[in-house]
């Protein structure tokens, strides 16, 4: 039998006092305040605490002095006098037994506001109250450069809140992300990522057509795909058609002229160093993403391959086209290899190749998509930094400048 298992919890129906202290932190108001309580060999049921613009607020759940010895006017008289010495206010609260129970049905709901408006977390707050919820806790994640706040919820299933605060952030302009709770959150996942226009700001296939002098025929097909008149298959073979004669030494050229999207190194090197594996999927070209994958520290990159013949491209791909059913089977593959239920990946992209993806991952964030993404992901970021897919997580700014620190 375990430690834990002697232990006998106070009962519902036993005496207790609620003991909140608020004024100007400083150190000691703590430890002060438990070794007044001390003095009443009272046991701690509950403490929270925090500091918001240096001032605290303490709340401990006690239990009452127990017969036989002090009395519970003693030990009001004697914490209102140690919290007059320190200049500080309390109020004691007598009660029976522990918080309620927190209802069945819990999650984190994470709102992203650039800024994060009164008005608009009065609507979430009122969002969440009218799927059944509760909120029973509220912390701050980041202050720049995204105000994140996490909100606990209980009392209502995940897909419902989810559903009730995705059309209520739309009308807000706030990203809002709903994750189960549990022990899942926290174990180590997979991250895939796009990465035209998520991983990196630019279209791979836009580079090379620069320097074939065909941007404008690219431009075109590209349109009509997006109308509906191409599948991505038909609209990659025309683009990558338009490319045929170019020499091969363009390729290191496109390779420098990539810009990674703002905090991509940042959330790449957070997610290593907390155990993710992180990948990526393109409708790009290998020749870019097994650059990204060597200087990134990628665990796995697939994309199509440009054909290259005599040092020139031919105009032709080779291999196993990765389109959008192909991205969901390599999200799958890269989870059985990295050994990670499909629940515990994270899928993040922009356009509409990337819904199967997003769909079948634990978590499917929009970054900066379409409408059509938007809508039908589970979550959507539109600010233009990747690293804000780490408050999703549940990770803080604090812990990601600690953990990039040295780099």
């Amino acid at each position: 039998m375990s430690a834990s298992e002697n232990v006998v919890p106070a009962a519902d129906d036993d005496p207790t006092l609620l003991v909140k202290i608020f004024g100007k932190d400083r150190p000691g108001i703590t430890a002060g305040l438990f070794d007044t309580l001390a003095a009443f060999a009272v046991d701690v049921v509950d403490i929270e605490q925090v500091v918001t613009r240096g001032r605290i607020t303490l709340c401990a759940l006690v239990t009452a002095p127990k017969g036989g010895g002090a009395t519970e006017g003693e030990l009001r008289s004697t914490v209102h006098s140690w919290a007059d010495s320190m200049r500080l206010q309390t109020e004691i609260i007598s009660g029976r037994g522990d918080n309620r129970p927190r209802g069945v049905g819990r999650s984190h709901v994470t709102v992203l506001g650039h800024p994060l408006t009164a008005e608009s977390t009065a609507s979430i707050a009122a969002c969440i109250t009218g799927t059944g919820g509760n909120i029973d806790r509220i912390f701050r994640l980041a202050k720049y450069p995204v105000t994140a706040v996490e909100f606990a919820v209980s009392g209502t299933e995940t897909e419902t809140l989810r559903t009730a605060l995705a059309l209520e952030a739309a009308k807000l302009g706030v990203d809002v992300a709903v994750v189960a709770a549990g022990l899942q959150r926290r174990a180590q996942r997979l991250v895939v990522m796009d990465v035209d226009s998520t991983l990196i700001q630019d279209e791979v296939i836009e580079l090379f057509a620069a320097h074939a002098g065909c941007e404008a025929e690219v431009a075109e097909v590209t349109a009509r795909a997006m109308r509906g008149e191409l599948d991505f298959e038909e609209s990659l073979h025309a683009r990558v058609a338009l490319l045929a004669g170019l020499d091969e030494s363009v390729v290191d050229k496109v390779r420098a002229e990539v810009r990674l999207t703002p905090g991509a190194r940042t959330l790449i090197r957070t997610l290593k160093k907390l155990g993710f594996q992180v990948g990526v999927v393109s409708g790009g070209f290998t020749q870019v993403t097994d650059d990204l994958r060597e200087r990134l520290g990628l665990d796995f990159a697939s994309a199509n391959t440009l054909e290259i013949v005599d040092g020139k491209l031919t105009g032709r791909v080779t291999g196993e086209i990765v389109d959008r059913a192909g991205k969901a089977r390599l999200l799958r593959r890269f989870a059985a290899e990295a050994g990670v239920p499909l629940a515990q990946t994270v899928a993040v992209g922009d356009g509409a190749n990337d819904l199967d993806m997003l769909n079948a991952a634990g978590l499917g964030v929009a970054f900066n998509a379409k409408p059509v993404v938007r809508e039908a992901a589970h979550t959507a970021v539109n600010v233009p930094f990747l690293d804000t897919v780490l408050y999703l997580l549940g990770v803080t700014r604090e812990e990601v400048e600690a953990a990039n620190t040295h780099e």
